[in-house]
């Protein structure tokens, strides 16, 4: 033990006087000399030194004191790693602290230790490792209140201006959130434990009215009862004149902003078209309702002659603008296709030129708001407008006139007219108050309800030789109803089922085809039994919520739909590939109809207010 202290001393001030005697080490002769009686006192000083400094910190290298010879004297081992302490005497949790001080670390750091970051969990994301964090920056408290305690908080914090903290565990002194005077003086009670003091209640009774006389009905000093005010009741703030004119002139300026808004409506809801042509008739006395013969394609082929072959469109040959917001639906005349007409949220109704020039030919005013649907008739020689502004127009589709107008108060999402000849002045009427409406053009008049929907009104399709028809809503249903019945006959309800605010009939009338807020379009047979084809099932577009409408080629060898992102997407019929996605617009495509005698023509409306045509 002598020999291994040997060559250390105190660097402690106060063990200065604390010397190592000199311990002969013969370096060169290999034999140690006979130690005298001081060395061995010596020696006895150091072992006791030691057992009180057992890990040796107080221990630093210094020079002994001694003879000459023993002043060179060196250790006998040399160790590359430093003398650090084998174990921590702090505990290990502390052994990664240091003061601003030390120069000289006394543990071996380990790798972790030295690679913790400084401020911050190691792995935020890692749920085992950070057990107790609900957060990524440490813990939220999760406190549960029942109602009547949140209300007495609530009420004691109004009335008293403080409440007890009730993120804090219970304990003997409760945190107090508010005046903690207030809480002082009522003893840190809640409303539902205070109580007033005597005089409190005395004070209080001197600001109730009298009860009055009984013998007294009306006027001063009238019997009050318990009805007696109270002191204070009915001060109210006085009214400061500049106030009240101010008032009073903000009160003029939107009473005359709404009589301007009122003309505004009543000049916008006055009927009237704008021809654009230069003659509205030809040389031949015919109008644009004419059909035209100089085309290379027979727009008016006779009855049952097969539909041409479709092809997929490429490209765009025509761009029709006039529009100033966005297009909400097109139709093409009946039979032909020669004519476009095209409702818009500018509140305007245009019809188009096909197959000439393509420029706009009439443009029909008379909403004070945007239009959401139009219809023809079965010749094309009139048309329904239905807009936001809840009224339903009837329009002379050559002349430009409004023949009639009618509306019940309610906003109308879809017109349909009845397909049967001999029914043209009926028609049907979706509105947003959930009921579908049956209107007699002749007598002017509601002739039937259809109330069974439980939202409002998006799509009515006529189906089984327009015997009978469909609708969808919002309320995630498909109902079938006889013509002229209101009893549902078909209901369809699934829990997976979502909202279909788009129809369309196949050219072959056995199916129809619904766009299913879900993403995929789902078809159904429209031979009365209304049950799902689940082997025609057409997905991988995206209508983002929009009801984007579906079309059918004139041969029903493809269908096609708009998507949110202004793309056209094409399947084919029989085995539900997706054949080709043209991107059409920069907005959704919400409207696009093939046209009826050709191989491959598409006319496309979008949100943009642009309407193209394809090919």
């Amino acid at each position: 033990m002598s020999t291994l202290l040997a060559g250390y001393e105190s660097s402690d001030d106060e063990r200065d006087g604390i010397t190592a005697g000199p311990s002969s080490l013969s370096v060169a002769g290999g034999n140690l000399a006979q130690p005298d009686v001081e060395d061995e006192e010596d020696e006895e000083k150091l072992e006791e030194e030691a057992r009180k400094d057992a890990f040796g910190l107080s221990m630093s290298n210094g020079q002994q004191k001694g003879s000459s010879s023993t002043n060179k004297a060196t250790k006998a081992a040399v160790e590359s790693a430093p003398d650090v302490l084998k174990e921590d005497p702090n505990g290990a949790s502390l052994a990664i602290i240091t003061r601003p001080t030390d120069k000289v670390v006394n543990v071996n750091l380990s790798y972790e230790d030295m690679m913790r970051p400084v401020a911050g969990p190691v792995d935020p994301f890692n749920q085992r490792k950070n057990k107790g964090m609900n957060t990524l920056s440490g813990h939220v408290e999760e406190q549960s209140m029942d109602n009547y305690s949140f209300a007495m908080a609530q009420r004691t914090f109004d009335v008293h201006g403080y409440a007890l903290n009730p993120s804090t565990q219970s304990g003997t002194a409760q945190p107090i959130v508010g005046s903690l005077n207030n809480a002082h003086q009522n003893g840190y009670q809640s409303i539902e434990t205070i109580r007033p003091s005597r005089s409190e209640r005395k004070e209080t009774k001197r600001k109730r009215g009298g009860k009055g006389d009984l013998g007294v009905v009306d006027g001063e000093g009238a019997y009050m009862g318990p009805w007696a005010e109270w002191q204070g009741d009915k001060d109210v703030d006085p009214v400061v004149e500049e106030e009240a004119e101010e008032w009073r002139e903000e009160k003029r300026r939107r009473e005359e902003a709404q009589q301007v808004a009122k003309e505004k409506m009543k000049v916008a809801r006055d009927e009237k078209s704008i021809f654009h042509g230069k003659e509205l008739h030809d040389y031949a006395g015919r109008t644009y309702m004419h059909i035209p013969t100089d085309t290379d394609v027979k727009l008016n082929p006779s009855e049952g002659s097969a539909p041409p072959n479709a092809y997929l469109p490429e490209r765009c040959i025509h761009t029709w603008t006039g529009h100033n917001k966005g297009v909400s639906a097109i139709r093409l005349f009946p039979k032909s296709g020669h004519l476009l007409l095209s409702a818009s949220m500018d509140t305007k109704v245009k019809l188009w030129d096909v197959y000439h020039e393509g420029n706009c030919l009439r443009t029909f005013l008379g909403h004070s708001q945007a239009v959401k649907d139009v219809a023809f008739n079965n010749s094309g020689s009139q048309f329904l407008s239905a807009s936001y502004d809840r009224h339903i127009k009837l329009w002379d589709t050559e002349t430009g006139k409004c023949i009639q107008a009618f509306t019940n108060g309610k906003v109308p999402n879809v017109v349909k007219f009845n397909p049967d000849y001999d029914k043209q002045n009926v028609f049907l009427a979706g509105m947003q108050d959930k009921k579908i409406i049956q209107y007699d053009l002749r007598q002017r008049e509601i002739v039937q309800t259809y109330d069974q929907h439980l939202g409002p009104v998006n799509t009515i399709t006529f189906v089984d030789e327009n015997r009978r028809f469909v609708t969808t809503s919002d309320d995630k249903t498909i109902r079938g109803w006889d013509y002229d019945i209101p009893v549902v006959i078909k209901y369809i309800a699934e829990p997976y089922m979502h909202s279909m605010p788009a129809v369309t009939l196949h050219p072959t009338n056995k199916y129809f085809a619904c766009q299913s807020m879900d993403n995929q379009i789902l078809v159904y047979s429209a031979d009365g039994s209304f049950r799902q084809n689940k082997k025609k099932r057409f997905a991988g577009h995206t209508v983002a919520g929009y009801a984007c409408a579906i079309g059918f080629s004139p041969d029903g060898k493809y269908i096609s739909s708009g998507t949110g992102n202004g793309d056209v997407v094409f399947w084919d019929w029989k085995n539900g590939k997706i054949q080709k996605r043209l991107k059409a617009h920069k907005e959704v495509v919400i409207d696009h109809c093939w046209l009826p005698n050709e191989h491959s023509k598409l006319v496309t409306a979008s949100w943009d207010g642009l309407i193209k045509l394809w090919t």
